[in-house]
């Protein structure tokens, strides 16, 4: 409990010191923004900083941060380390930076920004790869809630139904009449299970594996199944709650909807500060399910579970026997509402993406059909093979957790790319960027999903691929600065 007590307290210290720097790196200052220059009444609209902080922060949440860290803290006290430095010095930075620029090119998608600063080429590559993401997105998160729902009533095709004709509508309305309204009410019922669970965690004390006595990888201890390595897969396993590019597709949603350049830091910055708190709150209840010391956590709550227990089944067990009927029922909210809420905006990412991409105008309805019913039917094509496949939702998350930090890549070597044109610290960019593309390549070498190499192979064509990228870096540097 040291370790997370510490770990709070360095999340907070982070905002206040290096949040405000990396605002400095960038410069906020009085220019109209996009959201008033260019209303339309349908994605240009300013909407109230609080209401715009809710959204961004279920935008980029959903349930990332709960069963990404729940799986992360299979591998111990070192998820703490990940979850802190990444969400300060990556993740956060990642999310500030990408939503400012959007601010400063009139609420652009992230492949227009990857076009702008990386060239047109790769532009054409991530228009197509972010499109694709965020199908899967919204293709995974129509399934996992469905299969929850039809357990408490109705089967698993109806509720399929439900949540697609929900998205439908939510991506077609004005962002202010569904996402606007309802959105801060699930993002208060997330923030308001993971305050609760925080204080039981006080209330508690259990006795916790301490980052100085457990830093290993705790999970080949516990379990022969368990065999995934600490470097790369934590940093693979632990996404939204560290660093996401998924967020990126999501930034320029409210981009388009902030009446000031001066309010991203705590939209933007502290939005993904406070879903690492999240994070941290449920890595550490799951650390106590899976290591509390003497006995775990699922022994002194008498079930039938162990190390190997789903991410959702950690969830209800834990708010039910910390939380009981009340806590169930904000479970329920978090695993259901939270997956659905990311797939309607994922949609409506991809939307406007296509459209920045067409020049295509949004406020006429049928030109919003065109661009939306190709990626449904996309998505439902897809959802039929996850349904007939035993094994689909599985290979479809696996290939979206390596996608998703593929597209932090991009963006992070974009954000370098502009803080060096600009003359701006372009360290606080380069660094992330230069050791999340080792972490994504070395997954890529040593994956069970990819090519599978032996370890010292692999993980020698991932320092490989440090220094390409490290030396391509420093040639286009010299070229740009002469």
């Amino acid at each position: 409990m040291i370790t997370f007590s510490v770990s709070l307290l360095a999340l907070l210290v982070g905002y206040l010191l290096y949040g405000r720097f990396i605002e400095r790196v960038f410069g906020p200052d009085e220019r109209v923004t996009p959201a008033v220059r260019k209303a339309d009444g349908i994605d240009y609209i300013v909407l109230p900083s609080w209401k715009i902080f809710m959204i961004q922060f279920l935008n980029i949440a959903g349930t990332g941060p709960i069963f990404g860290a729940i799986m992360g803290a299979k591998f111990g006290p070192a998820a703490y380390l990940w979850i802190v430095f990444g969400c300060i010095f990556a993740g956060a930075t990642h999310d500030y930076l990408s939503g400012m620029l959007s601010m400063r090119n009139d609420g652009a998608g992230l492949p227009e920004l990857i076009g702008k600063y990386l060239g047109k080429a790769t532009k054409s590559l991530m228009l197509v790869f972010t499109v694709l993401l965020l199908i899967m997105v919204g293709t995974v998160f129509v399934y996992s809630p469905a299969e929850i729902l039809h357990n408490i009533y109705g089967s698993t095709m109806m509720w399929i139904i439900i949540i697609f004709c929900y998205y439908i509508i939510a991506t077609m309305l004005p962002i202010d009449k569904i996402i606007g309204k309802v959105y801060p009410l699930f993002a208060f019922s997330l923030l308001f299970m993971a305050a609760a669970l925080m204080v039981m965690l006080f209330v508690k004390w259990p006795s916790l594996p301490e980052l100085w006595t457990h830093f290993e990888n705790m999970g080949f201890q516990a379990s022969e199944k368990w065999t995934d390595q600490l470097f790369p897969c934590l940093f693979i396993t632990i996404a939204c709650g560290a660093i996401s590019g998924f967020h990126a597709t999501q930034s320029p949603l409210m981009a388009r909807c902030l009446k000031s350049e001066k309010m991203g830091r705590p939209i933007f910055y502290g939005a993904m500060i406070t879903e690492g708190v999240v994070a941290l709150i449920w890595a550490t209840v799951s650390m106590y399910f899976f290591y509390n010391d003497g006995t775990p956590g699922y022994e002194a709550m008498q079930v039938e579970s162990g190390f190997s227990t789903s991410a959702p089944a950690v969830v209800n067990l834990i708010c039910n026997d910390w939380l009981g009927v009340f806590g169930g029922i904000l479970a329920m909210l978090g695993v259901v509402a939270a997956p659905i809420t990311s797939g309607d905006t994922a949609f409506r990412s991809g939307r406007l993406i296509v459209a920045d991409w067409l020049k295509m105008d949004q406020r006429p309805i049928p030109k919003r059909l065109l661009i939306c019913v190709p990626m449904f039917l996309c998505s439902i094509a897809m959802l039929v093979w996850q349904i007939e496949n035993p094994d689909g939702f599985n290979t479809i998350w696996q290939y979206f957790g390596w996608s998703n930090q593929a597209l932090s890549v991009f963006t992070l070597w974009t954000l370098t790319v502009y803080l060096v044109r600009e003359k701006k610290p372009f360290l606080v960019a380069l660094i992330p960027a230069l050791f999340m593309t080792t972490v994504c390549t070395t997954f890529l070498f040593i994956s069970k999903q990819a090519f599978h190499l032996p370890e010292p192979v692999a993980y020698g064509l991932g320092a490989l691929c440090f220094l390409v990228a490290l030396v391509w870096f420093v040639l286009w540097y010299r070229r740009e600065t002469a």
